[in-house]
């Protein structure tokens, strides 16, 4: 049974996997308690004190503001620290999995779905920085899987915390008779969690490369939220009040981060549309 450094092992991603497939590998898990990413050394201290044969990198800080208002505290985490366990990867002759994101696409002015060769451009640090990575890791180690995400969704269960989500967001306006706006000018993939979860073993195995992890979806966020609102039974009129289209975001620039997944699928790896995605989600937590 092979050995898995998770690093980040208390986020959303992270805790699923590792609960999904808690049996199928040997888990060590790395959280704040063990390094501190704003400081590499630490990270390198401690994985370099650990045997695995393979490294899921989940740790980040992906919050679009606090990169931007910080972006040097932000390379220290993102970059700086993932580029520390990356070398120790390779003294090692471990396997790295590294978590990517679509916002590398999110500086491109042609439509999506983008597909792995497609060039990354991104006008966020946390883009940036995922994609500076992305070049290190192809760099300095010949064995290797980056997984660039969607916007992963799903719910809290069982102790794991689900980071922030269209679904998520649609039940909080809804539930709290909250107005919220949703972006008109933007189309990106929403995917449920437990379909990367469920199918994790597998995406180990897979030779070195780039895949994207997306379901498929052609319209705006803020039409995927209304979507949403409406599988959960809202009136039309619930919808009008609390899910507003925001018209102003991005309005100098249509954003498309959508991903083409059908390089997984090539392997078996599927995770079908939004619809179904939000289908399955809704019906494991009883919401349908």
């Amino acid at each position: 049974m092979k050995t898995i450094l998770v690093t980040g092992a208390n986020g959303y991603l992270a805790s699923y996997i590792r609960k999904k497939n808690i049996d199928s590998f040997q888990w060590i898990c790395m959280t704040r308690k063990d390094a501190d990413l704003s400081q590499p050394e630490q990270v390198r201290a401690f994985a370099e004190s650990q045997d695995f044969d393979i490294c899921f990198h989940t740790a980040a800080n992906a919050t679009t503001a606090i990169c931007e208002q910080q972006p040097e505290l932000a390379h220290k985490i993102n970059v700086e620290s993932t580029k520390a366990i990356v070398d120790v990867c390779k003294e090692k002759g471990a396997r790295l999995i590294f978590c990517g994101t679509e916002q590398s696409f999110n500086g491109k002015t042609s439509e999506g779905p983008f597909t792995e060769e497609d060039s990354l451009q991104s006008v966020t640090v946390y883009g940036q920085n995922k994609i500076e990575c992305e070049q290190y890791i192809q760099k300095e180690l010949s064995d290797y899987i980056i997984l660039r995400y969607s916007w992963m969704m799903g719910l809290s269960f069982d102790g794991i915390k689900a980071s922030p989500s269209i679904v998520k967001n649609v039940m909080t306006a809804l539930l709290h008779q909250k107005p919220t706006l949703f972006t008109c000018n933007e189309k990106r993939g929403f995917t449920y969690a437990k379909k990367l979860a469920e199918q994790f073993q597998k995406i180990t195995e897979l030779e070195t490369g780039i895949y994207h992890v997306s379901s498929s979806y052609d319209k705006s966020t803020y039409e995927a939220a209304v979507y949403t609102a409406e599988q959960l039974g809202a009136s039309k009129q619930a919808i009008e009040q609390y899910i507003l289209p925001n018209h102003e975001r991005y309005a100098d620039r249509f954003r498309d981060y959508r991903l083409n997944a059908d390089k997984l699928a090539k392997h078996g790896i599927t995770f079908g549309t939004f619809e179904e995605n939000l289908e399955e989600l809704l019906t494991d937590f009883g919401w349908k």
